[in-house]
């Protein structure tokens, strides 16, 4: 999937189908002067019904298509015959589609699981036939009830990807060059901050025919809580993710005060972050020799306050153990 095929964000008008009329019939046969009220009950409008996908992994697919009409129910006719419903029109979403109402930015619901199904404008009732309004003192009611009105409303698709892993990091901190390593993506690549605007995902092929999937989400500055630069647009993909991988350079000024500037954006973006496991990869190991890693070892060991590994994506050094650490860690 190419990353200007990675859509994210739409909204779309929905309206749901107009109740039937139901019918106000008096039923008249031969020989049957006075049969009384048959008239049957309206059809039920069609419902728009938000259902989640295993077969979609972003919102490309409505990017035109921004109005959803359902059907309207048919009219209730003699016999006690009851109006065909209208159709119900449903739209596919990825898993992690948070669904709001666009004018009041209320969230709706939220689809997470494949072939979970949400009305999001319900479709009105039929009306009654007058059949129902017989009684002993009005033994032929001529009047039945108009069916309901549809329902409609802009709504916002917003999805938040669904990963097992997400890379967070500064721009160009080796966190593309992973993904294209260790799994059959292939995100964009170049030494200048923001290559990546757009989440990518991989599937990582692990032992024994097992993957886990992992995102590569697009870098992170200081202020990216605050909405700085596309700051809300990329943290809220890190929502999702089951662990963090911190992606750190080995070249860093400071490695423990950039994974301190990281991981203070994630709690003012969303303080529950902070629960998700963590790890941190410094990566462009390939730089150091192993005199200096040892010298950073040493220091790290006792300023670093989660697991961290020294990886090179360029030399495959440390990749199979990573796979090894991330898979322990989805596991336990």
């Amino acid at each position: 999937m190419t990353e200007g095929n990675f859509v994210d964000y739409v909204k779309v008008q929905v309206s749901s189908g107009k109740g039937g009329q139901g019918s106000s019939h008096l039923h008249r046969e031969k020989y049957i002067e006075k049969g009384g009220p048959d008239g049957g009950d309206g059809g039920r409008g069609g419902h728009i019904i938000i259902r989640g996908s295993e077969n979609l992994w972003t919102l490309l697919h409505l990017k035109f298509k921004r109005h959803a009409r359902a059907g309207h129910g048919s009219h209730g006719s003699k016999s006690r015959s009851t109006g065909a419903d209208g159709e119900d029109v449903y739209i596919d979403v990825p898993l992690g589609t948070v669904v709001k109402d666009t004018e009041t930015d209320e969230v709706l619901f939220e689809i997470t699981e494949v072939g979970e199904e949400s009305i999001v404008a319900q479709g009105g009732r039929g009306g009654l036939g007058n059949w129902h309004f017989k009684s002993s003192t009005n033994q032929t009611p001529r009047y039945a009830q108009p069916g309901e009105e549809l329902e409609e409303k802009y709504i916002t698709l917003e999805l938040k990807v669904l990963a097992d892993v997400g890379l967070v990091g500064f721009p160009n901190a080796g966190k593309s060059t992973l993904l294209s390593v260790v799994s059959a993506a292939k995100p964009k690549i170049a030494d200048y901050e923001f290559t990546t605007l757009k989440p990518n995902l991989g599937i990582v092929e692990y032992r024994d025919y097992q993957t886990f999937v992992m995102a590569d989400i697009p870098g992170i500055i200081e202020g990216a809580a605050e909405g700085k630069g596309l700051g809300h647009y990329f943290l809220r993909h890190i929502e999702r993710n089951s662990i963090l991988l911190f992606m750190i350079p080995a070249d860093a000024k400071d490695i423990r005060k950039q994974y301190d500037i990281l991981l203070d954006e994630l709690r003012r973006y969303n303080p529950e972050m902070l629960d998700k496991e963590r790890m941190i990869a410094i990566s462009k190991s390939d730089m150091l020799d192993d005199e200096l890693e040892a010298e950073m070892k040493q220091e790290l060991d006792t300023t670093l306050p989660v697991d961290y590994m020294f990886i090179s994506s360029i030399a495959q050094k440390g990749i199979t153990q990573l796979k090894d650490k991330l898979w322990k860690m989805l596991n336990d």
